[in-house]
């Protein structure tokens, strides 16, 4: 692999562009085509479904706050599989069958696109399915062209994976074995064949000039390419996903691209600055929840410094959980105030957040992967408003409570403050694109934090205990804010907090915001320089 480490070396020189001018102050929006909502009542959602959908995630009017105000939405796979989930595609040039035809995802573009939202497709460039044509021709046939598309062994080999496991499955043909990652039905691609790319490029052409999307999110990216001791993380894979990148920037610049590394910020910052666009922020997600579920913000904070250290330009997305793990109300026990205090701490964090669809109204589920995929609840009504007809997959016990429309017209629900928050960071320059500036707080229960956008900020504090807190102080290093008076308006409610005062360095020292933070709350404050 001397040439693609030479290729990974001339790229890392080159400058990476900035990123898209839609994405500042963007949320994106995570849906799951089969469980959102059901057209023909089949029981399966669909993209005409969604098109029907769209003014809940986005209405197109910048005035209204109605909706939730996503400007992207990242759509789990739509091409042709034969599983629900889509992860083992048979066709990469045509939506599944169950959710339409490919002019009914040209229309799903045209309608969002006339509401300001951007689309993001899955891209699953890892592995395909083991019943794509391709990889049949090369199972039957050992002198098809398409055999070097896989990889192939004649005996069983001693290779395992990190958790000391064989990724090897015996053909069903014959005496030999092919390597797949994840699972034998989906068998890896060999990155080392250059046809392969090839077909990864011009698959990336189709769905952004024919179907006209507007980016992607790359599956699994850590196993594009496995080479000697190196099954994740390999030079091969930075150089596949840097010309890759390069490719997709080139032929459509005002796309996004989103990677999937399921690893610490250490590890992930290998994948700067010239791969993919942005990667997923997981370790600060799991600081987010674990901080929150035992009652301590002392981890928080650390984690998003990380990132923003490390990694350039708030090229990065946090979230807190997607559609492979237990979501987060389940993860909080329940908790309907500790989701909200979970959503306030992540969507005031810097970088392009996502939402997994159902999260804005607590939505539960844990294991198996079916569960955490349930159809939305819209409504109380049978099929949860999803469906007129039986539903794919057995709903959470607690769809008739909660739903959209028992949230709508709430004032203090989830949805709500999902619905305020993402449009504060759409309108507030701090919150959009502002660095974390770190304050200490005075009680291991607290978490607090400055986003400083030039002279625009705004001050996040949360308690994250269930007891109130009285006189928390907070303290800062030089440099914080500007010398002098701040005053603070809140953003979320009618909270009335005391100034700062700025020492001449820049300094916040023993800041008592209020007198009491209310327990398991979290409070977002404007900072205005006094004049």
């Amino acid at each position: 692999m001397v040439g693609a480490a030479v290729l990974l070396a001339a790229s890392s020189a080159r400058a990476q562009r900035p990123l898209p001018t839609w994405t500042r102050g963007a949320t994106c929006y995570e849906v799951f085509v089969r469980s959102f909502q059901d057209s023909d009542g089949d029981g399966i959602g669909d993209l005409e479904g969604l098109i029907r959908k769209l003014d809940y995630i986005n209405d197109g009017n910048p005035r209204s706050h109605r909706d939730l105000g996503a400007r992207c939405i990242w759509l789990m796979p739509v091409a042709e599989s034969p599983s629900y989930h889509g992860y083992d595609v048979t066709d990469y040039y045509r939506v599944a069958r169950d959710y339409g035809t490919n002019e009914d995802f040209r229309r799903l573009m045209a309608a969002a696109h006339k509401r300001g939202i951007r689309v993001l497709v899955d891209m699953v460039l890892n592995h395909s399915s083991s019943e794509h044509p391709y990889f049949r021709a090369a199972l039957r046939d050992t002198a098809s062209p398409y055999r070097a598309w896989y990889r192939w062994s004649p005996t069983k080999p001693a290779e395992l994976n990190p958790w000391g496991q064989s990724n090897w499955h015996k053909s069903p043909v014959r005496d030999e074995w092919y390597y797949g990652f994840f699972w034998s039905g989906m068998p890896d691609l060999n990155y080392l064949h250059p046809p392969v790319l090839a077909e990864a490029k011009a698959i990336a052409r189709f769905w952004l000039e024919d179907m006209g999307a507007d980016g992607f999110r790359l599956d699994a990216v850590p196993y594009l390419v496995e080479e000697p001791g190196h099954i994740v993380h390999s030079e091969g894979t930075h150089a596949v996903l840097a010309e890759y990148g390069k490719y997709v920037r080139n032929i459509a610049p005002a796309s996004y691209t989103v990677g999937e590394v399921t690893y610490d910020t250490r590890t992930m910052r290998t994948y700067y600055p010239d791969q993919l666009d942005s990667y997923f922020a997981f370790e600060l997600a799991d600081s987010i929840i674990s901080g929150v579920r035992r009652g301590t913000g002392k981890g928080i904070v650390p984690a998003a410094l990380l990132l923003q250290d490390s990694i350039p330009d708030a090229r990065w997305s946090p979230f807190l959980r997607n559609h492979d793990q237990p979501r987060t109300r389940t993860e909080l026990g329940g908790d309907m105030r500790k989701a909200a205090v979970a959503a306030t701490i992540m969507l005031t964090m810097p970088g392009v957040p996502f939402v997994y669809y159902g999260e804005e109204i607590g939505m539960t589920g844990s294991k198996p992967d079916e569960q955490l995929r349930t159809p939305m609840q819209w409504s109380a009504e049978p099929g949860a408003g999803f469906t007129a007809g039986r539903p794919w997959e057995r709903l959470q016990s607690d769809s008739s409570s909660i739903t959209v429309e028992s949230q709508d017209h709430d004032p203090a629900s989830l949805l709500n403050l999902h619905r305020a928050l993402i449009h504060l960071r759409a309108q507030h320059s701090a919150l959009a694109a502002g660095r974390i500036v770190p304050v200490s707080a005075s009680s291991d229960a607290a978490v607090a934090y400055v986003r400083r956008d030039g002279r625009r900020a705004a001050l996040v504090v949360a308690n994250l205990g269930d007891a109130p807190l009285a006189g928390l102080s907070l303290t800062s290093a030089a440099g914080a804010l500007a010398p002098g008076r701040w005053h603070l308006e809140s953003l979320l409610d009618s909270t009335r907090a005391a100034s700062i005062h700025a020492s001449s360095d820049g300094r916040i020292d023993a800041f008592v915001p209020l007198a009491v933070l209310a327990p398991t709350h979290a409070y977002v404050f404007d900072l205005t320089a006094a004049h």
